[in-house]
């Protein structure tokens, strides 16, 4: 078994517009699901995976998360405050000091329900740090819970994924979890970027991975999607 990455991001800062009118007054990875703040739910997943100190991007009600996060003493928690929002690239850029070579980032509104082997677990596992500079999660956008957009990427027999075309329209989304490598931001010298700018280079490199999750994967980017990701999870405790 390969040893899992002992840090990891939980993206944070972002100010959640597609989720107001809850998200004026809580920043998005505070919004409660099954009994508990999202980024609860994936700091315990990283928890779970064996990762020792997590890194938290702040900027927009950063007081909110800060007091939420606190009492916590395992994993380690550190805070990376951003004064001005640096997107998800320039955060996780911001963030290498405290992140080592391999790492996590998770997007802190990410939930999702583990297969038989976790996602987590099977992402280690595939990641190949000869060949790879990120690997991304995926979920069929035909199954992703609270969904209805037109996907991210397209993946070959081999697994090798391909960022749809502006008029496609594409099998897979991107599902917030992923392991990079800090070779992935060499020669960046941005510091407000997003990701889908690494992917891209990787991509263009033959050396961006993905696997596809194999069980439920929720999106909770607008209150539709959170509704429909209350209810089913409802559904699952009827069922029981």
């Amino acid at each position: 078994m390969k040893a899992p990455p002992k840090a990891a991001m939980v993206l944070g800062a972002g100010l959640g517009k597609r989720l107001r009118p809850l998200t004026d007054g809580l920043p998005k990875p505070l919004v409660e699901v099954a009994g508990q703040p999202l980024i609860g739910h994936a700091i315990d997943r990283l928890a779970l995976a064996g990762v020792e100190r997590v890194v938290v991007n702040l900027h927009y009600k950063a007081a909110m998360i800060d007091a939420t996060l606190a009492g916590r003493t395992h994993p380690r928690i550190e805070f990376s405050r951003e004064t001005e929002l640096l997107e998800t690239g320039g955060g996780v850029k911001h963030a290498l000091p405290l992140l080592g070579d391999i790492f996590f980032v998770l997007n802190g509104d990410v939930f999702w329900l583990d297969g038989v082997t976790t996602a987590l677990g099977r992402l280690v596992q595939y990641f190949d740090n000869r060949r790879m500079d990120a690997l991304l999660l995926m979920q069929r956008t035909v199954t992703a819970v609270g969904y209805d957009g037109i996907g991210d990427y397209f993946l070959d027999p081999l697994g090798t994924p391909r960022r749809r075309g502006e008029r496609e329209v594409a099998p897979y989304i991107f599902a917030g979890v992923q392991i990079l490598h800090r070779r992935l931001f060499d020669g960046i010298e941005d510091s407000v970027f997003s990701l889908k700018h690494l992917y891209d280079r990787a991509e263009d490199a033959g050396r961006l991975g993905a696997i596809i999750h194999d069980a439920e994967w929720f999106h909770i980017g607008t209150p539709e999607g959170l509704e429909a990701t209350r209810a089913r999870l409802a559904s699952h405790r009827v069922e029981r």
